[in-house]
């Protein structure tokens, strides 16, 4: 489970935790926590697996996603391709794929779902809208980013085991950020990474954890995540709003501006910008940073 040379803790476990102790000890300080107990009494936590979504949702047409890198023919969060649910867990039982669903509300195209889970009381301001769910296959991944409403995130996987990595906001500077996204450089791989083309990498310090089914990781406000399927699965993540007024206000900035710049400047300059943006990711991180160009 640990990557080669990047400076990455396990991320600390409870096997059950009051709603006291999750604030004083996690949210508060903005560190994430995996909590393995937290959800046994859902009925989520019997009933949901691939095979239980296949015979509820099969019929469903769902956007998916690929690891190609970003490119200027797809706007933001645009899917690859799409395909009956049906189709796409014989695809993930059939072995490794990289296709992915990503921040999908099947709850809403099955409202059945919905009885099979409740907002945990922990103390945190959940949105109510309802839950997102991401599936994939394995050896499937998703890039290293963070999320862009600035969320207070309980992620919860089922089916499996995930790998999850992640770097506090501190890290950002390290981690050859992309302007005008949420993004690292894509070509970086964060379980080997190549420190001769991103020697900046080295001074990140960040967690490391696996995710087995009903397990529920704590993701702080703005904490970059980087995850991989081990096994084919998926997982549910509920939101609560920012804590302080500057995240929120970054949030306000991504979702109104942020996004919408970039959607433009893509349809404008076409490849050149995402080019010039990958460009100016190593070049402002080795700037920062005093590495010789």
């Amino acid at each position: 489970m640990m990557t080669d040379g990047l400076q990455l803790a396990e991320i600390p476990r409870e096997k059950r935790i009051s709603k006291a102790d999750f604030l004083k000890k996690y949210v508060r300080p903005q560190k994430p926590v995996v909590i393995e107990q937290l959800i046994e009494d859902w009925p989520a936590y019997e009933k949901w697996n691939l095979e239980y979504i296949d015979q509820v949702a099969g019929d469903k047409v769902v956007p998916l996603y690929d690891d190609r890198p970003i490119s200027s023919k797809y706007k933001f969060n645009e899917p690859h391709t799409k395909m009956k649910m049906s189709e796409y867990i014989e695809l993930l039982k059939s072995g490794p794929t990289n296709y992915r669903i990503f921040l999908y509300h099947l709850l809403k195209e099955v409202p059945s779902l919905q009885k099979d889970f409740s907002f945990p009381d922990l103390g945190l301001r959940f949105l109510k809208q309802l839950p997102t769910l991401f599936f994939g296959g394995e050896n499937s991944k998703v890039f290293m980013h963070y999320d862009i409403d600035f969320a207070n995130i309980l992620h919860f996987h089922f089916h499996g085991k995930k790998q999850c990595i992640l770097f506090p906001p501190s890290e950002s500077q390290y981690l050859y950020k992309v302007p005008h996204a949420l993004i690292s450089r894509q070509d970086i791989d964060f379980v080997n990474p190549d420190f001769e083309k991103f020697p900046v990498l080295k001074k990140a310090k960040g967690y490391i954890t696996e995710l087995n089914h009903g397990e529920a990781l704590y993701m702080p406000e703005g904490y970059w995540h980087q995850m991989t399927y081990l096994t084919a699965g998926f997982s549910m993540s509920l939101r609560a709003t920012p804590r302080t007024v500057t995240n929120f206000s970054k949030a306000v900035y991504n979702v109104f501006f942020m996004r919408h710049f970039d959607n433009y400047m893509r349809k404008w300059k076409g490849q050149k910008w995402i080019d010039y943006k990958n460009e100016q990711a190593v070049k402002k991180t080795h700037q920062k940073n005093k590495i010789e160009q």
